[in-house]
């Protein structure tokens, strides 16, 4: 392959990528709830107050929908064909029928009687419908509700879904919309159409989505092209971009570059000594990418848990300590008694990340980038204005916030200083609705908002504002058009009256 000429690409998926395997990530599934999570052996996952071993998915492939028996064993689900021929009793209507509490002969000891002794959650679904002295005299549509409801609190049947940007912004804006700055997941969807996301590209981001946006980008690029990722403070949030389980090939392609370094880029004053002053004994990006994966599993298992607000007022010295005690090569090091060893680990990490952002900086540096998406819950006005620098003409940018104002004064800022077109400020609305025979219908609740986007594309600026001589040659011209004489009055011959 020598001379070739061709750059590596990334790799073709494997054949046996619709199964799962051991270390994927996967999104479980229950109703409309889901929760990302990492296929690991032995190791206890809780779900809708259920817990359980990932073990017995291994093997299968992804959308098989797997039942808990006890012990926390998943089995697949077998599907029973229900004889079409069978015709259900069903009452006209539900005036007649009093809801006093005793219409079931089952008690909850009953009930739990036969949870002990192994009895799955369908059969007692049936023996509550059987054992339920009102359930005839309803209508059809009230004994499908009513079955549903009690599957849904009786079996525990789970499905094993691959992550995508729509399952995983869904799960996000239902679970913890705070922590993608209640992005929901269409306003997601038009970001990527209206910053013309594609292979090839070489796009900028600025997200402070837990990596929810930059995971949907990688995902639309395919490994292909070149994302340069801006981050706040010690490292860049990629909790999100995790869950999708991208292969080693798509992480070529991806820069980061802190964002406090952006002004000096933008004046020349940038040098990789400025990198090497920062302070070494912050965690790294792959580190602390490691410990929001753990926070955040942790945060999904103990889902009414408060822990979360006691963690937010650790110090930076505790964070780091509980970082390096975590990292796994640390605990590797500390068994064989090499310290050494695992410090000139961390120095390789590093150098490993000064190059990387070195390579970011000569990146951003062409100053040619096919667009600019920017989700913060900073101020967009400045970002914008900084970032914009960095886009080549006729290109796309797209900029996200939960609220209307930021953007009307980032569009009249962007209205003064020029070199942009077509600026458009929208809001996305969205309603689901429900689809049944005979019950099609809005869904009665809604969301009430999905955020504000501001697009646009920018133009080369003008040439006259860049160079001073044309700007001379400029105002001569105006000095001419004004010395020129006025129009002569042309007369109208005197008709002969």
């Amino acid at each position: 392959m020598e001379g070739s000429g061709e750059l590596p690409g990334p790799q073709p998926p494997h054949p046996g990528d619709h199964r799962i395997r051991d270390g994927d990530f996967v999104v479980l599934k229950r109703e409309d709830v889901f929760k990302a999570v990492q296929v690991q052996r032995r190791k206890k996952v809780t779900f809708e107050k259920q817990w359980f071993y990932l073990d017995n998915v291994i093997g299968h492939s992804y959308g098989t929908t797997f039942e808990v028996t006890n012990g926390g064993s998943l089995q697949p689900k077998k599907k029973k064909e229900e004889p079409a021929s069978e015709t259900k009793e069903a009452g006209t209507d539900n005036r007649n029928i009093i809801d006093d509490g005793k219409s079931q002969k089952l008690t909850q000891d009953d009930i739990k009687a036969l949870k002990d002794k192994g009895i799955k959650g369908e059969e007692i679904v049936q023996q509550l419908i059987e054992n339920s002295t009102t359930f005839r005299d309803k209508t059809e549509f009230a004994q499908d509700k009513y079955i549903k409801k009690k599957k849904k609190k009786y079996e525990a049947i789970i499905t094993v879904v691959k992550p995508s940007t729509r399952i995983l912004s869904i799960m996000y804006y239902a679970r913890e919309p705070g922590k993608i700055n209640h992005m929901r997941y269409d306003t997601l969807a038009q970001m990527l159409t209206l910053g013309n996301v594609r292979a090839g590209n070489k796009m900028i981001v600025m997200e402070t989505c837990a990596g929810l946006v930059l995971g949907a980008m990688m995902e639309r690029m395919g490994g292909f092209g070149s994302i340069i990722q801006l981050y706040p403070g010690g490292g860049p949030v990629r909790a999100a971009t995790a869950c999708f389980g991208f292969p080693k090939s798509f992480l070529s392609g991806l820069y980061d570059f802190p964002l406090n370094k952006v002004d000096s880029l933008l004046n020349g004053t940038f040098s990789a000594e400025m990198l090497s002053s920062e302070p070494k004994y912050g965690a790294s990006a792959e580190e602390s990418n490691g410990t929001l994966e753990e926070k955040q599993t942790l945060e999904q298992e103990n889902e009414d848990n408060v822990a979360e607000a006691q963690e937010s007022h650790r110090s930076p010295e505790q964070e780091t300590m509980e970082i390096v005690s975590q990292d796994p090569d640390y605990k590797e090091s500390k068994e064989k008694g090499s310290k050494k060893d695992y410090i000139q680990e961390k120095q390789r990490r590093q150098e490993e990340q000064r190059k990387r952002h070195l390579e970011a900086a000569a990146l951003l540096s062409e100053r040619n980038s096919d667009g600019l998406i920017v989700a913060s819950r900073f101020h967009p006005t400045p970002l914008l204005l900084s970032l914009l620098d960095f886009v080549a003409p006729s290109r796309p940018f797209v900029v996200y916030c939960q609220y209307k104002e930021p953007l009307l004064e980032c569009y009249t800022k962007l209205r003064e200083r020029g070199g942009v077109i077509n600026l458009r400020l929208s809001e996305t609305w969205l309603r689901n609705y429900q689809v049944l025979p005979d019950r099609s219908h809005p869904k009665l609740l809604m969301s009430g908002g999905g955020g504000y986007l501001l697009s646009g594309f920018t133009v080369a600026m003008d040439n006259l504002k860049a160079d001073p001589s044309l700007k001379s040659n400029a105002s001569t011209l105006e000095s001419h058009k004004t010395e020129e004489p006025a129009a002569k009055k042309r007369k109208c011959p005197e008709s002969d009256s």
